[in-house]
């Protein structure tokens, strides 16, 4: 080959094999550097082609890699900040992403090799265009791993053990500091971890932070019991679900390359979001019959519509989305129903009908910190200011929908937040401006669902303590191996 093809061949080679780093570290790379610059979310890139391409063991790694910097990035930057000659300095994001990846693999990943994870990060902070930094890489990584006792020391630098490690109080710590402790051991913001201890108690936020450092049981939705066999002979493990009887936890198995799957006979859904769909379909028989009307007001991705249909065949459907992408996303999703359900591009803030639906879901767009499990970019995000901002948008679209449905009609109002601005507060202000509303408790809607075999003994029982004093249900992650949700029923009363 002469020097010119050579050159051809270099410039067209996969950017991994050019820099002599791993297709896991690469993918890994350019996935937390996308959630870096808001280009998407970890969980979408995770899925996407860019991971599938590669083989079961990388497609791994990455999922490690990602996650794993994206839970401690906190704890991370902690243990390398004494390394850095200018421990404040603000560093490019592509170099700070080679030292997280780096310093993961050297206190976390005991299999990985320590001069592997150094060398590939150095190649990384390079190849991002970053070589005069790349040095620092190299040193601060060289120094951490230096710092660690030999022999067992990854295994007491694990930070799942310090996950699990009980907080205790210091001799003259200040007021506060246990929150404190807990967030810095948990890599979580400060400012979360004490409001979560003030409005549940230091041992549900302990809870909490546990739940958003593990990696989410993986539940399904069985579509027809049937499946279930289907399924096994596929070599699918499943376990059942804590709360609905059409839910199963996947031990093992990929469901995803499945023709099951593939046939939507079972479908990936958070155990959690399938109850909210469940409690919305009150009075079945009702719902049932001929021109009635659901509106799903902030549809997208689509799981909670597709129940919503599945539980009342006869009645026509609505489904609302604002994002004009995620809309073509729900359009092919939902589009074996047919004419049963109508996706329209629209932004629930500016519902105009009056008195039209019999019931309104209204799962609306929120802060997501009941999700940092499956979402562990949100905590790095989300600033104390961000809640007020979500909740004007949440009031107006609880009003819209309570404008959209008829006397006697009823709105479920539901999002993954843990927190009492976007929640309690937002019912509350509705209400005040809407005399003709009452808040219908969910304790009488749990027992139907008990008697009609769709909720678990057991679990109609822990839902029943997860009940406000004012009706409303509230899911705490680590109390329930679901993500955080509060869910919220409405009547219109004339």
């Amino acid at each position: 080959m002469n020097s010119r093809k050579k050159a051809d061949a270099a410039k067209s080679a996969p950017r991994n094999r050019a820099a002599g780093i791993s297709p896991a570290r690469q993918a890994a790379f350019d996935i937390l550097l996308a959630v870096e610059r808001g280009q998407s979310h970890s969980d979408d890139l995770l899925r996407g082609k860019a991971v599938s391409a590669l083989s079961l063991p990388d497609r791994n790694l990455v999922t490690a890699l990602v996650l794993g910097v994206l839970r401690w990035q906190i704890r991370l930057d902690g243990e390398m900040r004494g390394f850095l000659i200018r421990p404040n300095a603000k560093l490019e994001p592509e170099v700070l992403i080679a030292l997280h990846l780096g310093a993961l693999q050297i206190l976390q990943m005991d299999r990985i090799p320590v001069r592997a994870a150094i060398d590939e990060s150095v190649k990384l902070a390079k190849q991002a265009g970053h070589r005069f930094a790349s040095g620092m890489v190299n040193a601060v990584l060289r120094k951490l791993a230096q710092s660690l006792p030999s022999g067992a020391a990854l295994k007491e630098h694990d930070f799942s053990r310090a996950t699990n490690a009980a907080i205790t109080p210091r001799a003259l710590a200040p007021e506060g500091s246990l929150s404190e402790e807990l967030a810095l051991a948990q890599a979580h913001p400060a400012w979360l971890v004490e409001r979560w201890t003030s409005f549940y108690g230091l041992e549900a936020a302990r809870a909490i932070c546990r739940h958003g450092q593990s990696q989410p049981a993986l539940t399904v939705r069985l579509v027809t019991p049937a499946v279930e066999v289907e399924l096994h002979a596929a070599g699918i493990i499943l376990e059942p679900g804590q709360l609905l009887t059409a839910a199963r936890i996947v031990v093992a198995g990929d469901v995803t390359a499945t023709e099951a799957f593939r046939e939507g006979h079972v479908r990936l859904q958070d155990e959690g979001s399938q109850l909210v769909a469940e409690l919305a379909c009150w009075d079945g028989e009702r719902l049932n019959q001929d021109e009635k009307k659901i509106l799903d007001a902030c549809a997208a991705p689509g799981g909670k519509t597709l129940i919503l249909a599945e539980l009342n065949p006869r009645a026509r459907m609505v489904a609302f989305e604002a994002s004009v992408p995620r809309l073509e996303q729900l359009r092919k999703r939902l589009a074996f129903l047919g004419d049963r359900v109508e996706c329209r591009l629209a932004d629930a803030t500016t519902l105009k009908e009056e008195a039209v639906f019999d019931l309104v879901l209204a799962d609306v767009p929120c802060s997501g910190t009941g999700t940092l499990g499956r979402n562990p970019e949100i905590r790095h995000r989300l600033r104390p200011e961000d809640l007020s901002r979500q909740a004007e948008r949440q009031k107006a679209i609880l009003a819209a929908a309570l404008r959209a449905v008829r006397p006697g009609g009823r709105v479920v109002y539901s999002t993954c937040s843990l927190e009492p601005e976007e929640n309690e507060q937002v019912v509350a202000a509705v209400l005040v401006a809407t005399p003709n509303a009452r808040i219908v408790p969910l304790e009488a809607r749990i027992g139907e669902l008990l008697s009609e075999s769709i909720l678990t003994v057991s679990g109609a029982e822990r839902l029943r303590g997860a009940l406000t004093s004012e009706g409303f249900l509230r899911l705490l992650p680590g109390s329930f191996h679901t993500d955080g949700f509060f869910i919220c029923m409405i009547e219109k009363t004339s």
